[in-house]
C-alpha cells in the first residue's frame, strides 16, 4: 500500500478576524508573520516526507481565505519535486474551472519534467466555495460545464501535437503546447476526480478519470458513488479503477494523548471547512449544479448546531488512536474500499508544530510500514460496473 503526505498548511487562528475583516466590521489588518511562519514551518516537514518514509506528497488548491494557503498546488509540488529524488507528488486537487485549461496542460508538463521520471498524480475538481469563485471573478453556476470543456482541452494539449476545440467556454483553433510532455499517456493515466456531490461522481469517469475520495459524508455511502463511477468507465470502456483516499491522522502514544488530540484538532478542521464552504449557508439553493451541498445544508442547520455535527461526522471518519489503533482503523478503510493510496493529513486546525511533529514521528516509525505492508487488492467490481 502506497502512504503519502498531503499538506494543507491552515491559518485556522485567523478565522474569526478574517470573517469580521470580510464583512467589513473593522477587524485589525492581518500580521503576516502569522502566514509566513506556519507556511515556512509546514515547508520543512515538506521536505522531510521522503526521509521519513512517505511514498509521495500531495497538497491542494485554495484561495482567499484561511482554510488552506496553498493557491498554486503545481507550483508548490514543482518546488518539492527539485528538493527531492524519491517521492511522486500529487494534486488534490487543481479545480479546472477557475484555470485556463492550456495553461493547465501547460504547468502539469513541466511538473512531470522536474520529477525526473517519477509520477505526478493529477487529481481535478470543479470547486465548492463561493468565495473562492466570486474573488477570482468566475461564475459558481458555470462549473460543471467549464469543468467539461477544461479536461477535454486539458487531455487534447497533451496528447495532441495540434488541436482544435470549440466550446461555450473555451475555443482554440490549430494550437500547439511545448514542449511537448515527457510521457503524455503516464500523465492520463494517473488522472484522478474528487467530488462532493454524489452526482457528481459519474462526471469524472466519464472522462476516464481515476476516484479520489475526500470524505465529506459517512464511509459508507461512497460504495453507491464508485458504483457509479465503475460505471461511467465501463460504459468509456475503461476497467475499474483503486480509489485514493484522503484522511487526516492523529497518532499519540497512549489511548489517552490520542483522543485529547484527536478532539482538540479534528474539530477545528471541520469547522474550517464548514468556514470555507459556507456548508450551513442557504446560498447553494440557489446555485446551479450543488444541489447536493443545499440538501447538506438543511441537514446541517437542522442539527442545531453545525460545527458540532460536521465535527462529529469527522471524527468519525478520520483516523487517530495509538499506533496499534491507527493500524486497525486504515486496515478497515483498505478492507472495505481497496484503495491504491491513502493521503494523510498530519497538520491542521491550530496544532502547534511539535505536537504535529511528535505525531508525524510517531506515525511514521510505527504505523507507517504497517500501512505499506498492506496489499494492494484488486479493484472492487461492483454490479453492473464491468467492461
Amino acid at each position: 500500500m502506497r502512504v503519502g503526505m498531503a499538506m494543507y498548511i491552515q491559518n485556522y487562528q485567523d478565522w474569526d478576524r478574517y470573517e469580521r475583516s470580510e464583512s467589513g466590521d473593522g477587524a485589525a489588518p492581518l500580521d503576516p508573520q502569522t502566514d509566513s511562519q506556519r507556511f515556512s514551518e509546514e515547508l520543512e516537514t515538506a521536505l522531510q516526507a521522503e526521509e521519513m518514509g512517505f511514498d509521495s506528497l500531495w497538497t491542494v488548491e485554495h484561495h482567499i481565505s484561511p482554510y488552506t494557503m496553498i493557491p498554486n498546488p503545481v507550483q508548490f509540488l514543482s518546488a518539492i519535486a527539485g528538493a527531492t529524488k524519491r517521492i511522486d507528488v500529487g494534486t488534490m486537487v487543481i479545480v479546472l474551472p477557475w484555470h485556463h485549461p492550456l495553461r493547465v496542460a501547460e504547468d502539469i508538463t513541466l511538473l512531470q519534467y522536474a520529477l525526473r521520471g517519477r509520477i505526478p498524480y493529477i487529481g481535478f475538481g470543479r470547486g465548492a466555495a463561493r468565495r473562492e469563485f466570486r474573488q477570482l471573478g468566475f461564475d459558481m453556476n458555470e462549473s460543471k460545464d467549464r469543468f467539461a470543456e477544461s479536461i477535454q482541452v486539458v487531455k487534447l494539449a497533451l496528447t495532441e501535437e495540434r488541436f482544435s476545440f470549440h466550446g461555450d467556454h473555451y475555443v482554440f483553433d490549430d494550437v500547439t503546447m511545448r514542449p511537448r510532455p515527457r510521457d503524455p499517456q503516464a500523465l492520463l493515466d494517473n488522472f484522478h476526480f474528487s467530488w462532493g456531490s454524489p452526482s457528481s461522481a459519474p462526471v469524472g469517469a466519464s472522462y476516464g478519470l481515476k476516484p479520489l475520495i475526500i470524505p465529506q459524508r459517512p464511509w459508507e455511502e461512497y460504495h453507491a458513488d464508485l458504483q457509479a463511477f465503475g460505471e461511467a468507465r465501463a460504459e468509456t470502456g475503461l476497467p475499474p479503477a483503486r480509489p485514493r483516499i484522503h484522511v487526516n491522522v492523529f497518532c499519540g502514544e497512549t489511548e489517552q494523548e490520542a483522543e485529547e488530540g484527536a478532539r482538540r484538532y479534528i474539530p477545528q478542521y471541520a469547522d474550517s471547512a464548514r468556514r470555507n464552504y459556507e456548508l450551513d449557508s442557504g446560498h447553494f439553493a440557489t446555485t446551479r449544479g450543488y444541489e447536493h451541498y443545499a440538501d447538506m445544508a438543511n441537514v446541517l442547520t437542522s442539527t442545531g448546531d453545525p460545527a458540532q455535527a460536521m465535527a462529529q461526522a469527522y471524527l468519525a471518519n478520520h483516523v487517530w488512536g495509538t499506533p496499534a489503533q491507527c493500524i486497525e482503523k486504515m486496515r478497515g478503510i483498505s478492507e472495505a474500499f481497496h484503495p491504491e493510496e491513502f493521503m494523510l493529513v498530519m497538520r491542521y486546525g491550530n496544532m502547534p508544530r511539535d505536537v504535529a511533529d511528535k505525531s508525524t514521528r510517531l506515525f511514521a516509525r510505527e504505523v507507517l510500514p504497517a500501512v505499506q505492508a498492506i496489499p494492494i487488492e484488486e479493484p472492487i467490481v461492483y454490479a453492473a460496473a464491468q467492461v
